[in-house]
């Protein structure tokens, strides 16, 4: 007994380590839907509660597709990427030149052929993805004034309405 009372007894402290905890054991459909719920998209977190995903304009993503693919599996591939949920009928893929034209892809049209067709320079032609309704096509007699400022393009405007009348003047000359 004696040997009991003089060893110095230690009595059981908290430590100030922090003390972890286990986590909760999750079902494998639970985990399914967290992974399904958390990623991000070019280093942005996508809220799944708001669903509200909104590339910039002009940004630049890859995706990885073959010459087969048409361009509705195209659209399609690109909504789930940035996980948009819309319907892929109110997008469209569209040819942008650096002249400012601007033609829709049709759905039969093959847009990986349709880029190689345009060469290698990335800076002559881009493929981009819009709404269809903001997309409107722009033929190239078009984009060819788009550049220039309103004063030219009202010259240009007074110009051949001066044509005009002087052809109307010789019909009726006639």
């Amino acid at each position: 007994d004696e040997d009991e009372e003089d060893s110095p007894q230690l009595l059981r402290t908290k430590s100030d380590a922090g003390v972890w905890r286990r986590g909760k054991r999750r079902t494998p459909s639970d985990q399914r839907r967290l992974r399904r719920h958390r990623f991000s998209i070019n280093g942005h977190y996508y809220n799944h509660k708001t669903s509200v995903f909104t590339p910039a304009f002009g940004s630049v993503t890859n995706v990885r597709i073959n010459s087969t693919m048409t361009t509705p599996q195209i659209l399609r591939l690109l909504l789930n990427k940035f996980k948009i949920e819309n319907s892929p009928d109110e997008f469209s893929l569209y040819l942008v030149h650096t002249s400012g034209e601007r033609q829709e892809l049709k759905s039969t049209d093959h847009p990986l052929a349709v880029r190689v067709l345009q060469g290698p320079c990335e800076q002559v032609s881009k493929i981009f993805l819009m709404e269809k309704d903001l997309g409107e096509e722009v033929t190239y007699d078009v984009a060819q004034y788009i550049k220039f400022e309103m004063p030219v393009l009202r010259s240009f405007i007074a110009k051949l309405q001066e044509e005009e009348d002087r052809e109307v003047q010789k019909l009726k000359t006639k």
